[in-house]
């Protein structure tokens, strides 16, 4: 039987709030098998948190609320943060080359400032952790951004990449003279009372939860290792609790003095050329944009080994609302939890864009148009592979892994269907060169890659 709840008030006392809340987030965390996790609430008028399980399964240390977690790409809009104060202060302008500070990215001279944090420079993803661990991140901005590699002409579309934070986060060290961990400490997380936590470095005296994996067999989840290569930390190195999200969302929304009001707003103000697909419904200088109910939350979703963390921040209310999760399964556990909230708190929070077809129907593309898609597209070392398959769904394949069914859409739009659930999940879509009306690129959960050869 599916689960109910009383008709809500926001007049209902803290309490009875509270102990509802509480029971849902234990009962969901054993639904998706996830050890631990921690959500706020934060209206602006009053503060909830809770959290529940372990913080790390072989060693049964319980999460707490101030557990810090693996938050992955939500370390981003710190980073963009960071950027966003010196531009302020007046020490950099967010329309200048960043080839201006950073000789690394000479190869590149339209790419500004606003480009790499807004992910429409047209850079490439760049080598995986592995690789980027074995060298500097000068070698390594050097190796991903040049003109050869480069995805689009900047300023026109969208790409997801952690090399425009890598190299956010060594424009950072050129203009302060501080290495990004000092300067992220000292310029924003100590002043949003956040104790600094990082993946490559200890955290002495504060609960560290692990990621975790679950073992299909056993039903159980293990703990894994964080593989983080020390360059790419400002795109991913922070550790952090919900409520020390919940501190940055309310800076976002403008409801504290780290961030002026301005930039704030400059932040959260959407670039017309980022159009991130499955990933938002916009993005602006760091942060991601999501639609609902006629208006946008501000926020970023993150992902680690074994985690997932999110963040929403409404500027028109004033409401934050901040979720981790130590497993990968955490991800389904916040959109069913976000999806309650409108019972519970009288928040209809936007947990992640719809599929395609799930509002107004789009028609399916036809077989010649599928056709017109398929091949091999790239976005620096990544491959990703679209094959036609006769009357059955076409097929996405990523580096050579297992194909997964994709449905296209006229739009050239197309969702992937979910291997073990078979639900339709946003993908991406395909892009038409304007000039020849060839497709000529694909964007596949905000990354975008160039069509290399067709079928």
């Amino acid at each position: 039987m599916p689960y109910a709840s009383p008709a809500p008030t926001r007049e209902r006392a803290p309490l009875l709030l509270r102990g509802e809340l509480q029971h849902r987030l234990d009962t969901l965390a054993r639904v998706h098998r996830v050890p631990g996790a921690q959500l706020v609430l934060d209206t602006g008028a009053e503060t909830l948190a809770l959290h529940t399980g372990v913080a790390d399964t072989g060693t049964g240390a319980p999460f707490t609320e101030d557990t810090a977690v693996p938050v992955g790409s939500l370390t981003k809009p710190y980073t963009a943060a960071l950027v966003m104060l010196l531009a302020d202060d007046g020490d950099l302008d967010l329309d200048e080359p960043a080839a201006e500070h950073l000789p690394e990215l000479r190869q590149l001279p339209e790419v500004t400032i606003r480009h790499l944090l807004s992910h429409t420079g047209g850079l490439p993803t760049g080598p995986d952790s592995d690789a980027a661990a074995r060298t500097t991140a000068t070698r390594y901005l050097t190796a991903v951004c040049t003109a050869a590699d480069a995805l689009f002409p900047p300023g026109t579309d969208f790409s997801y990449s952690n090399a425009g934070y890598v190299a956010a986060g060594r424009l950072v060290e050129t203009v302060t003279g501080m290495d990004w961990h000092e300067a992220v400490s000292t310029l924003l997380l100590e002043p949003l009372g956040t104790g600094a936590v990082f993946v490559d470095t200890t955290a002495p005296g504060r609960p560290v939860a692990a990621g975790h994996a679950l073992n299909a067999a056993t039903g159980r989840a293990r703990a894994v290792r964080q593989n983080l290569a020390p360059l790419e930390a400002p795109a991913g190195a922070l550790l952090a609790s919900a409520a020390d999200l919940a501190a940055l969302g309310a800076a976002l929304a403008g409801r504290a003095k780290v961030l002026p009001p301005e930039v704030a707003e400059l932040m959260r103000r959407p670039e017309p050329a980022a159009r991130p697909g499955a990933l938002a419904d916009g993005w602006g200088a760091g942060t991601a944009l999501y639609r609902q109910d006629g208006r946008h939350w501000y926020g970023h979703d993150g992902n680690a080994m074994g985690t997932s963390c999110h963040l929403r921040a409404d500027p028109e209310t004033g409401a934050v609302v901040a979720f981790t999760g130590n497993a990968g399964a955490a991800t389904a556990l916040w959109r069913e939890l976000a999806a309650e909230l409108e019972e519970f708190a009288g928040l209809r929070v936007p947990a992640a864009i719809e599929p395609v077809g799930a509002g107004a129907p789009v028609p399916l593309a036809g077989p010649a148009t599928v056709a017109r898609c398929a091949g091999e597209y790239r976005n620096g070392t990544i491959r990703y592979r679209v094959e036609p398959a006769g009357d059955a769904p076409a097929t996405l394949s990523v580096d050579g892994d297992l194909p997964i069914p994709l449905r296209c859409h006229a739009d050239l739009s197309f969702d992937l269907i979910a291997p073990d659930t078979g639900h339709p999940e946003p993908g991406g879509r395909f892009h038409r060169d304007p000039a020849t009306g060839r497709i000529d690129r694909v964007q596949v959960s905000g990354r975008t890659a160039r069509r290399a050869a067709s079928d």
